[in-house]
């Protein structure tokens, strides 16, 4: 990308390297196109296994767990004695961050809980709505490559918050047959009512259907990977969903301001949650660049996770250079990411944040890490991936609810509208409707 590399740059393993205006169709498609149902091979295998639990239900989840997670289980469910033994031998100082972070969580969210509303119209109808709790939900916490006690209760907490009747939490068995310890302590922690010890596209498969032992619920939410994302994606017409999340992303806007080591440690964090995961920089400062791509290769090899980093970088990371702030915006709001870290010079930071129309969720400022967002805020970590915040927002107690409508029109308001609403039935050849509404006009 530039003159300026050294050979250490040029030996990190990054997918994409050029301008935002001058992009190859290649690099494009490698910046674009993230979506997991584009795949054909997770797209089948997600189908049978989702047909399988349909067929055979609980006998297909054991079969599952023997094949994918190599564990036998007694029962799919975890008793609630074993989460409060994991509550009460976690180590206290991971004990009071997770109590500090469901504070936090629950804080946030009782914010900005739905409230109902009411109005009358210039006709004098009264239209009212309310948020209505759902009546059970499933939380989906992923297991596998790591466990993410953070994201039960990223789902489990709004959930408590909006009222939800029942909560049903399902992540992948460990070698004991359950969930790690840290999971169910979290479990606890939220309030949440069930666990059972089931993953991948079979849990979705149950949430959605239901089984003998796992209840069949109102939505489903949680992150997960490929097959889980999928499996949402497919049971979607039978029960709601948050969105089809899939790898982790992160877009950093960036001037002649910021650090290179804090956003390359930025970068570096979100790289090391999965090989696919999309890390971009993009910058008006070509010397910014440079220098945090000198970091990234200073860096990558120390850190536990360096394989997974450099995959990574490999396969949809990119540092990209933008002819202004504007432009960088621009790209970002095409691009849609699931995380959005702004560092730029303060004079411009406001109006920038106002510009930026599309993304799960932005961090604003150079020591406003995403970490702290994935853990303590209180901010909802559950977030649109694959480009899908152009539409689909963060998790929040509205995913939680469902809206009763209601309409109180009066004698007055009636006789108002008969005359306009029978004029407009006619127009649509529907004369009963038009006879309805005439029938209270005033005489």
């Amino acid at each position: 990308m530039s003159p300026r590399m050294s050979p250490q740059m040029s030996s990190l393993p990054i997918a994409v390297r050029g301008s935002t205006d001058a992009l190859s169709a290649r690099d494009r498609a490698v910046l674009f196109d993230r979506s997991t149902s584009s795949d054909t091979a997770v797209r089948d295998a997600t189908a049978a296994v989702i047909a399988r639990v349909r067929a055979d239900g609980d006998t297909a989840l054991r079969a599952m767990a023997r094949e994918f997670d190599g564990v036998s289980l007694d029962a799919l469910e975890i008793p609630r004695t074993q989460w409060t033994r994991a509550l009460d031998t976690l180590a206290p100082d991971l004990r009071r961050a997770l109590e500090r972070a469901v504070a936090n969580i629950r804080g946030v969210h009782e914010a900005f809980r739905p409230v109902a509303q009411e109005i009358t119209t210039a006709d004098g109808a009264r239209i009212g709505r309310r948020p209505d709790a759902l009546g059970r939900v499933g939380v989906y916490a992923p297991g596998g490559r790591a466990t993410y006690p953070s994201s039960l209760l990223m789902g489990a907490v709004p959930a408590r918050v909006a009222g939800v009747g029942e909560v049903i939490v399902c992540s992948p068995p460990g070698p004991s047959g359950a969930p790690s310890d840290v999971l169910l302590a979290a479990a606890a922690l939220a309030e949440v009512d069930r666990v059972f010890a089931i993953g991948g596209a079979g849990a979705i498969a149950a949430l959605a259907y239901g089984t003998a032992s796992v209840p069949m619920v109102d939505r489903i939410v949680g992150p997960g990977n490929a097959y889980v994302a999928e499996a949402k994606v497919q049971v979607s017409s039978v029960v709601a969903i948050d969105s089809p999340a899939g790898p982790s992303e992160l877009l950093i806007i960036a001037d002649a301001s910021a650090s290179p080591a804090v956003l390359a440690r930025e970068l570096l964090a979100q790289a090391e949650h999965d090989p696919k995961a999309a890390v971009v920089l993009v910058s008006d400062a070509p010397a910014l660049l440079d220098a945090v791509e000198g970091e990234l290769a200073a860096r990558v090899d120390t850190e536990p996770r360096a394989a997974v980093i450099r995959e990574a970088l490999a396969t949809r990371g990119a540092l990209l250079q933008a002819p202004t702030i504007d432009a960088a915006v621009a790209f970002s709001n095409a691009w849609a990411p699931e995380h959005l870290l702004l560092v730029v010079d303060a004079a411009r930071e406001a109006a920038t944040l106002d510009a930026l129309r599309n993304a799960g969720t932005v961090f604003v400022g150079e020591t406003a890490s995403v970490a702290f967002g994935d853990y303590m805020s209180g901010a909802n970590h559950v977030l649109p991936t694959g480009g899908l915040a152009r539409s689909y927002s963060g998790l929040s107690t509205l995913d939680f609810v469902r809206w009763t409508t209601w309409q109180r029109i009066d004698r007055d308001a009636a006789a108002q509208m008969a005359d306009a609403v029978g004029t407009f039935a006619d127009a649509e050849g529907l004369p009963g409707h038009a006879a309805a509404a005439r029938q209270w006009r005033r005489a």
